[in-house]
């Protein structure tokens, strides 16, 4: 069996507005370089007014530009130094794939659907990927990736027994 084809860009049948691949990555990088820098306002001018921002280890789901600085709000309120460290990126014409570590202390309240988690002072160092889609300049999607057991057990919620062999 011959593999299929590779799928290739038609600029043909592209919008006037529409972003190369290394555009895209920029703009993404740009994103991560201001949340570690606090500047969610800054960032949040990047997402469009449709967007959602979709947590997909916890089934969070947020809305434009205020439920981004919402989400990402989240993670500083619970780890104050959190730092998001790329470790790869792949681009297209409307997608950006990143895929990072999440750095931090737990030193603040981890609000999640299940629970809030106190502060446990231990330090996260956990895998993440993210898929934003990406049209006219503006984010329009965004989905995150990780191991919520990974998570709990960096914390210590769960023990390091639990889910390794």
């Amino acid at each position: 069996m011959l593999p299929a084809p590779p799928l290739r860009f038609n600029r043909s049948t592209a919008t006037e507005d529409a972003m190369t691949p290394k555009e895209n990555l920029t703009l993404a990088k740009n994103m991560y370089a201001m949340f570690n820098q606090r500047k969610l306002d800054e960032a949040a001018k990047t997402v469009a007014n449709d967007c959602t921002w979709t947590n997909v280890s916890t089934g969070e789901t947020f809305k434009g530009p205020s439920g981004f600085k919402e989400f990402a709000k989240g993670w500083i309120t619970a780890f104050s130094d959190a730092r998001v460290d790329i470790q790869n990126q792949f681009a297209s014409e409307n997608a950006v794939v990143t895929e990072f570590f999440g750095r931090g202390t737990h030193d603040g309240t981890l609000k999640t659907p299940a629970a809030s988690i106190a502060p446990t002072r231990k330090k996260l160092d956990l895998k993440f990927c993210e898929v934003l889609t990406i049209k006219d300049g503006k984010v329009t999607g965004a989905r995150l990736y990780f191991d919520t057991g990974t998570l709990m057990r960096q914390l210590g919620i769960v023990s390091e027994s639990v889910g390794s062999k």
